[in-house]
C-alpha cells in the first residue's frame, strides 16, 4: 500500500474529499466504466443469438433465399450445353436440335450438346458442370434433387407425356405368371425401373431375392433389352417408346399400359431440368430455352404425322440413333402427347414410388419444379400458365 504524505512536523496529511454532484464539472471526472471478462462474453452470445434467430426465421419464410438470390449478377450465358437421348419420347429435344430451333431461341448464346442413354448418367454430366440442362425421365432428377439437399437442379418444363408401357412374351399367361422370370427395365433407378417394381410389389412379388418365387429386374440399354427378348433371355421389358412397339412387332404383347395408372392418363415419361446455379446466373437464357421448347412442341403438333415421322428418323440417326420403319414410329407416336408441362402435381406420387421401390429416400420436393419461367414464355404467348408444384 502506498504511504500517506506527511507535513513538516512529521504528522500524517488528511486525506483529500472531493464532492461530485450529477451533471457537475467540479473534480476528478469519474472514468468511464469498462466491460470485460464475463460480462462481455455474454453480451457478444446474446447477440449472436438474436442473429442466428432472425437468419432463420428469414430463411425459413423464403426472405433471406430471396435477398442472396437478388445479390447474384444475372446475365445471358454465353454458351448453354444441352443434354439428351436419342430416344422418341425426346420428341421436343431431337426436333428442337435438328431443326435448329434451339440455336435460334438462344441467339447469341452458343449451343453445344450431349447425348445420353440414361437419366443417371445424364444426372452425372449435370452435377459435374459439363451440362447445364438436360432432358430425362423425371425419377432420376428427383433423385438427384433429393441426395443434394434441393440445390442442384431444377425441373423447368417437359416433353412428353405417355409413351411407357410393360411389354411381355407370349408365354405369360398374365400377371399371376410372374413368379421366377426375368425382366429388364432401362436403367436402375430409372422412371420406367421405378415403375415396374412399385407395380410388382403391389402384387405382393419379392424382386431379386433369389427365391423360386422371386422376379428378377435387370437393367440395361432399351437396344439391348431388345436383343434378349428375341433371343428370349428376358421375359419381358418396362420401358418407353419405340422399343416396347418393336417388342410387340417381335411377339411380345402389353401387360400393362402405364397410362391406366395414371388419373386421365396422363405423367411425364421425359422433363426438361436444368442446373440450379445456371437459373439463378442466367434467367433469361433459361427463358429463351423454354421459348425454344415451346417452338419445337408447336411444331410437332402441327405437323402431318407422315412428316413427323420422317424428320423425328433424321433427328435420331443425327443424334446417332437407330432409323425406324416409318409405320412402326406412326404405331409409336399415336401412344405419347408432346408437352412443354412438367406435370408438376404427379411428383409427389413419384417420389413415394422411388421411396417404395428403394432407390430414393423421403424428403421435401419444395421448390424441385419451377414454372414461373415457363409461365412467362407461355403469356408472352398467349397460352394458359400451366400448373405450379403444390
Amino acid at each position: 500500500m502506498a504511504e500517506r504524505s506527511r507535513g513538516r512536523d512529521g504528522a500524517p496529511e488528511p486525506l483529500e474529499t472531493v464532492t461530485r454532484t450529477p451533471g457537475g464539472s467540479q473534480g476528478r471526472q469519474r472514468p468511464k466504466r469498462r466491460f470485460t471478462g464475463w460480462p462481455l462474453v455474454l453480451t457478444g452470445l446474446a447477440v449472436l443469438l438474436v442473429l442466428s434467430v432472425t437468419a432463420t426465421a428469414l430463411r425459413a419464410n423464403g426472405t433471406l433465399d430471396a435477398l442472396e438470390d437478388q445479390r447474384i449478377q444475372t446475365s445471358d450465358a454465353d454458351e448453354l450445353t444441352l443434354g439428351y437421348f436419342a430416344n422418341l419420347t425426346h420428341g421436343p429435344a431431337l426436333a428442337g436440335v435438328h431443326d435448329g430451333t434451339f440455336d435460334e431461341a438462344l441467339g447469341s448464346t452458343e449451343l453445344s450438346t450431349q447425348v445420353f442413354s440414361t437419366g443417371p448418367t445424364t444426372i452425372e454430366a449435370m452435377n459435374s458442370g459439363e451440362v447445364d440442362a438436360a432432358f430425362m425421365g423425371p425419377n432420376p432428377a428427383i433423385n438427384s434433387y433429393v441426395q443434394s439437399g434441393g440445390e442442384s437442379i431444377t425441373i423447368i418444363g417437359g416433353a412428353t407425356s405417355g409413351g411407357a408401357q410393360f411389354i411381355v412374351s407370349d408365354d405369360v399367361a398374365g400377371e399371376d405368371d410372374l413368379a421366377g422370370r426375368t425382366f429388364a427395365t432401362p436403367a436402375l433407378g430409372g422412371t420406367q425401373d421405378v415403375a415396374l417394381r412399385v407395380w410388382l410389389e403391389e402384387r405382393g412379388y419379392e424382386v431379386d431375392t433369389g427365391s423360386p418365387d422371386s422376379v428378377s429386374i435387370t437393367p440395361m440399354p432399351s437396344g439391348q433389352a431388345l436383343q434378349t427378348f428375341r433371343q428370349g433371355q428376358i421375359d419381358g421389358f418396362w420401358g418407353p417408346q419405340p422399343w416396347v412397339t418393336l417388342m410387340t412387332e417381335e411377339g411380345g404383347r402389353v401387360l400393362v399400359d402405364e397410362g391406366n395408372l395414371w388419373p386421365e392418363g396422363e405423367y411425364p415419361t421425359t422433363v426438361l431440368a436444368v442446373r440450379t446455379d445456371y437459373l439463378k446466373e442466367h434467367p433469361q437464357t433459361v427463358e429463351k430455352l423454354l421459348d425454344g421448347l415451346e417452338d419445337s412442341v408447336e411444331h410437332l403438333e402441327q405437323m402431318p404425322q407422315e412428316d413427323e415421322a420422317v424428320m423425328l428418323n433424321e433427328a435420331m440417326v443425327d443424334a446417332q440413333g437407330q432409323a425406324l420403319p416409318e409405320q412402326t414410329l406412326i404405331s409409336a407416336l399415336e401412344q405419347m402427347q408432346w408437352t412443354a408441362d412438367p406435370m408438376a402435381s404427379t411428383y409427389s406420387t413419384l417420389l413415394d414410388n422411388g421411396v417404395s421401390a428403394g432407390v430414393t429416400q423421403d424428403a421435401s420436393l419444395d421448390g424441385m419444379v419451377d414454372v414461373e419461367p415457363l409461365n412467362r414464355v407461355r403469356e408472352q404467348r398467349g397460352l394458359e400458365p400451366v400448373e405450379a408444384q403444390q
